[in-house]
């Protein structure tokens, strides 16, 4: 599922934030970024959602 595009570079590749899940497997948030054909990747991260809630409050906290 397809969540936001963070940002987009002068090259055309974008930071964006998906939620997948892969063979059945609990879904994971993934933040990566895209070429702008979608066939490559760069580096990314992983969360699940218990380590999503823990950045979720993280930021909100130092928001504050």
């Amino acid at each position: 599922e397809h969540i936001a595009i963070l940002s987009t570079s002068p090259s055309g590749w974008t930071k964006e934030v998906n939620l997948l899940s892969w063979n059945g497997s609990a879904a994971v948030y993934d933040i990566r970024s895209w070429a702008p054909e979608r066939q490559r990747t760069g580096k990314g991260v992983t969360l699940n959602q218990d380590e999503m809630d823990a950045l979720l409050t993280v930021l909100q906290d130092r928001k504050a």
